[in-house]
């Protein structure tokens, strides 16, 4: 049995700064005109994505997903990524959670909009990442990011 690559303080230093460009670039892609074209670039046909419970499978399965949505606002609270160890660069667990608002909120709704509706009001989430490095990205120098892609993707609305 080979022994797994430790994972050393640069890494975890990485992954942080891994993490914090890959959120801010994951949401703010996801709330822009562009997504359709954009957001399946993250993935890959290997890729699983479970939204709310509905399975959905790489690149495509994502462009799917967001086709049939109204216009998003994401608004982020909190990530926390954990490097794995065995490979290198490590891939990462990532656990962010936030808000997000579908469609142009509750001043965008009709006034018959029954009190109680949820089109519009913003929604807690939680959303996993398992971001894995990328073999086709050229190689990184020492200090650089990485270059990764969504190997997993969880998102559960909890609010």
């Amino acid at each position: 049995m080979a022994t797994p690559t430790p994972l050393l303080p640069t890494d975890i230093e990485i992954a942080t700064r891994a993490a914090d460009h890959f959120t801010r670039i994951y949401y703010t892609t996801y709330d822009s005109d562009t997504r359709l074209l954009d957001l399946p670039q993250f993935y890959r046909p290997s890729s699983s994505l479970t939204w709310n419970g509905t399975p959905f499978q790489g690149a495509e399965g994502m462009r799917q997903l967001v086709e049939k949505m109204p216009t998003t606002k994401h608004e982020i609270h909190s990530f926390d990524c954990h490097p794995i160890p065995g490979t290198q660069p490590p891939s990462l667990l990532i656990t962010v959670s936030g808000s997000v608002t579908h469609g142009r909120g509750p001043s965008g709704n009709p006034p018959t909009t029954p009190r109680g509706n949820i089109e519009g009001q913003p929604r807690v989430f939680a959303q996993t990442f398992m971001l894995v490095p990328d073999p086709a990205a050229p190689p990184t120098k020492p200090g650089e990011v990485a270059k990764y892609y969504v190997g997993a993707d969880a998102l559960r609305f909890v609010g």
